[in-house]
């Protein structure tokens, strides 16, 4: 019988969200997304320590920031040998209220893989769906250098990068999960919110419907879950990046995948239209106590383990 996971590629393209490349060659995903905390996983495993340490001694003379800079190319390089399409870097996350900083930085990290003879196309720029990160990925795709929003948990911020041209968002499902069933405590119900009624589910949900009705070409790309009811829902958005565990979980099921999603099953859907400029961006998500705190969370998370990798290059040095 047909694997889950290739009952799902066949309405989705399916990404791996690691930096353990040597698991791509079972899986097989079209594209593959990284970040601070999944590259300072893949670094202290044995398989990947020697790639650390060559990056530290080629580079060791040089600023904290650019050996970090290599070291992301150098795992980016690695892994587009294995896949076929795309690999998104991600821009450091102390940057995420700073647009020059971040364009700046964007311009580093092709420059690099330029480089390392690896066009712009097969790469895609991870930045903080922030105000100031909206406005870098505008000026970034003018550039034809493309854009992967990521940190995003509302529909304000989806629209905001949609606005601006991005090439991709990752709403983060399973991020929005937590936090809800989280509020709830005890009053939570698994059965009741699980699902179709997975409020990480409704907003990724949410998001593909308002893109396809009012005709957004950016990419809906589902991330962060928890669950293969939270990916199986999600059938037929345009890419979904899953975690190692979840590949496997679905490659080893044989269950039925239908599609969930659809351009003409949304186009109908009574949406109202929403114009985002700054001072609307910025009301909604603070009105919005989950996106905010899940937003201000990712950051300081993704800060934090760039600052743990940092430590670990040091004791290199």
């Amino acid at each position: 019988m047909t694997s889950a996971l290739d009952q799902l590629k066949q309405y989705t393209t399916v990404v791996a969200d690691t930096g353990d490349f040597q698991q791509f060659i079972q899986f097989k995903p079209q594209d593959a997304t990284t970040n601070p905390s999944l590259i300072l996983k893949a670094v202290q495993k044995d398989d990947y320590k020697p790639l650390l340490e060559k990056t530290v001694k080629e580079h060791k003379n040089k600023p904290m920031g650019q050996i970090i800079d290599n070291l992301l190319i150098a795992f980016g390089t690695e892994i587009l040998k294995i896949i076929p399409g795309r690999v998104s870097t991600e821009v450091d996350a102390r940057l995420s209220f700073d647009t020059k900083g971040s364009v700046d930085k964007a311009h580093e990290i092709i420059k690099l893989y330029e480089a390392a003879g690896i066009g712009k196309d097969r790469v895609l720029i991870k930045l903080a769906s922030t105000w100031e990160g909206i406005r870098a990925a505008e000026q970034l795709q003018k550039e034809c250098i493309h854009c992967n929003m990521t940190l995003l948990f509302s529909l304000a911020q989806a629209v905001a990068c949609a606005e601006a041209g991005a090439q991709l968002i990752s709403p983060f499902a399973g991020r929005i999960y937590d936090w809800y069933k989280k509020s709830a405590g005890a009053d939570w119900d698994e059965a009741k919110n699980g699902g179709a009624n997975d409020p990480g589910v409704q907003s990724v949900r949410r998001i593909y419907a308002y893109y396809k009705k009012f005709g957004y070409k950016t990419e809906v790309m589902g991330a962060s879950f928890r669950t293969v009811s939270q990916i199986t829902e999600l059938v037929g958005c345009d890419l979904l990046t899953i975690s190692p565990d979840l590949l496997k979980k679905l490659a080893d099921s044989n269950d039925k995948v239908e599609r969930k999603l659809s351009p003409d099953a949304v186009k109908n859907e009574n949406i109202e239209k929403i114009a985002v400029d700054e001072p609307t961006f910025r009301f909604l998500v603070n009105d919005d106590a989950m996106a905010t705190e899940k937003l201000g969370e990712g950051i300081r998370a993704f800060a934090a383990d760039a600052i743990k990798l940092e430590k670990l290059i040091t004791a290199l040095q």
